[in-house]
């Protein structure tokens, strides 16, 4: 409710208004009694015209006073979702991986399309017809006693049948809503998933399989929207029946009061108008409680979304640094037993990982797929908090730092290279919004890219399609690491970056890096050729630390390192084997296979 605070004028105006429409609209049956009692019955030609005029004019200012409501309904329908869309969005922007990991991407997509769209015509219409229709219906069934006691009970039987028709099929539909969301959440997952990865599904020609899938689903929803559509239009006709059935019933009582002399014929079309208006208000209120009811299941899945928190404690940017008690010597970055398990997972990713890194030092980090490499840097901004343990930037816990204060110091190139929609100018500014232009090209020549960028129509200026479709792999990854290095950070994590980078392209990367004063740099690879020459190298194996140290000191003590790295330079292997005695043919056995050994040539 707090984002229609905003919109408290137009929330008001707009039930008034309909209200004024309802109390207008009471008024015709008594015009109309009027005109066939006396108009009618007497001849009086005058007195019609005067009434007929009377009607014209109740129906003209009940059209206005109706188009005045939905104009301020719409507005603050409108705007209202206008600013749960926004407050969502934020909300999400400012979960942890974890969160959105564990909420899933599909979800978030449809809590903040579908289901505000729906909690928007909801709002619309409560304001609108909410409080217009029981005022109608009781409205109507107070004039029918001004009219007449005996014939009036009727209503109070009939509206309390009416009463529990519409409220028990809202009882009934309202979990049923929440199941037809949960299937459009599926299928748009499913449609997101296919056409991520369309290029891989002709690939291996699974189009068929694909297809047969998202059908399976699509008739799921389809039959869950046919179920409960079905319950809900049961409501229209048995509110028809109930409403007829009374109408049957006031023409016959009708006819024998009027029989009697004890009511008129004016009266008693009268009173059958009011049972109309009631049956009107009725359908539209039955119409009203669907749209409630998915309103209301659409809005507790949004407030799901807000109750998700996170874990990681927050404080306010610029709080006084907490010392390591104890050290004479604070390490620049320190991971102090430090574990990790994923949210929902069997096992831990990574166990015990216990270094230290000191400032402007090369960090290598090196393993076998699924060592937990990415899951390592990761922990370095916060992505994901760890489970065990504590990591210390010059003797802070990470974790008691702001995400602004924390990632201001931090420049990361994931794994997956990503552009977004604009030019490579606008693009480089995600790094440093305030970036002059040649801060741009210093950070573009660092990363290689300069031919990339001299070789588009307009430089910086050159358009960037969404995703960066219009660039090759390799030149995607050049402009994020350039994007990473205009802002000079403390911390430069290059997450398998270069994975796309011919071997020249490479070299000329981390000689360059080299040269970035005071930056601590962490680069993820599988290439032994691009981590060899780090201040140190940690190799990751199944999650846990097998080995810290330089090049030479990891090949005389580390096996899994001589592994990976014999495995993609067989030669060095013979040559090594010849210093130590051993034959080739024991030699090519011992580094021809590889535990989780990759890159060019591992493994074979």
């Amino acid at each position: 409710m707090k984002y229609l605070k905003d919109y408290r004028k137009e929330a008001v105006l707009a039930p008034l208004f309909k209200l004024l429409e309802a109390f207008f609209e009471l008024l015709v049956p008594l015009v109309m009694a009027g005109i066939i009692d006396k108009g009618i019955a007497d001849g009086d030609t005058g007195y019609i015209v005067k009434m007929g005029l009377c009607l014209l004019a109740l129906a003209v200012v009940g059209l206005v006073s109706s188009v005045t409501a939905q104009f301020f309904a719409a507005r603050a329908a409108v705007g209202f979702s206008t600013k749960l869309r926004q407050a969502l969005f934020d909300h999400i922007q400012g979960l942890n991986f974890t969160n959105i990991d564990k909420a899933g991407t599909s979800t978030m997509i449809t809590r903040m399309t579908s289901d505000i769209n729906q909690v928007q015509s909801g709002v619309n219409m409560v304001l609108r017809l909410f409080l217009r229709s029981p005022i109608i219906v009781f409205g109507a069934m107070i004039m029918a006693f001004t009219i007449d006691v005996k014939s009036a009970l009727i209503f109070v039987v009939a509206i309390p049948l009416l009463a529990v028709v519409v409220f028990g099929i809202m009882v009934w539909t309202m979990p049923l809503y929440k199941k037809v969301q949960a299937g459009l959440d599926k299928v748009l997952g499913l449609t997101r998933e296919n056409l991520t990865g369309v290029r891989v599904i002709r690939a291996f020609h699974k189009e068929e399989e694909e297809e047969t899938r998202f059908r399976k689903y699509t008739e799921a929803l389809a039959h869950s929207q046919t179920y409960v559509g079905k319950i809900s239009a049961i409501m229209n006709p048995v509110t028809y029946v109930i409403v007829n059935g009374a109408i049957v019933v006031l023409i016959y009582t009708g006819a024998l009061q009027v029989d009697a002399g004890r009511l008129s014929k004016g009266e008693v079309i009268a009173i059958i108008n009011y049972m109309s208006q009631i049956l009107v208000e009725l359908v539209k209120l039955a119409n009203l409680i669907v749209t409630i009811t998915k309103a209301l299941a659409c809005a507790d899945r949004v407030a799901g979304v807000f109750e998700i928190k996170n874990d990681s404690i927050e404080v306010k940017a610029g709080q006084k640094r907490e010392a390591v008690s104890g050290q004479g010597t604070v390490p620049f970055l320190e991971f102090d037993h430090v574990s990790l398990t994923y949210a929902g997972a069997g096992a831990a990713t990574l166990h015990d990982m216990n270094f230290r890194v000191n400032k402007g030092e090369t960090i290598g980090i090196i393993g076998g797929t699924g060592s937990g490499k990415t899951s390592l840097v990761n922990l370095i901004p916060g992505f994901y908090p760890a489970t065990e343990g504590v990591i210390r930037l010059e003797g802070q816990d990470i974790s008691t730092m702001s995400q602004e204060e924390l990632r201001e110091r931090i420049g990361v190139v994931p794994q997956k290279a990503v552009l977004f929609k604009g030019t490579i100018r606008s693009n480089l500014q995600w790094g440093k919004p305030d970036a002059e232009e040649n801060e741009m090209w210093e950070a573009i020549d660092l990363a290689q890219a300069r031919e990339v960028v001299e070789g588009k129509p307009g430089k910086l200026d050159a358009q960037v399609s969404q995703n960066g479709k219009n660039f090759s792999g390799g030149q995607r990854q050049r402009l994020t690491i350039a994007r990473a290095l205009v802002r000079k950070p403390e911390i430069l994590i290059l997450d398998d970056s270069a994975s796309a980078l011919d071997y020249a392209t490479d070299a000329r990367l981390r000689t360059a890096l080299k040269s970035v004063k005071n930056a601590t740099t962490f680069i993820v690879s599988q290439r032994a050729s691009s981590i060899r020459h780090s201040d140190q190298i940690i190799v990751l194996d199944d999650g846990e630390i097998a080995g810290i140290g330089t090049h030479d000191e990891l090949l005389e003590s580390c096996g899994v390192y001589r592994e990976i790295y014999y495995s993609q330079y067989p030669e060095e292997r013979l040559k090594a084997a010849k210093a130590a005695g051993e034959g080739p043919e024991e030699a090519r056995k011992e580094g021809g296979t590889v535990k989780g050994g990759e890159g060019n040539g591992a493994g074979r």
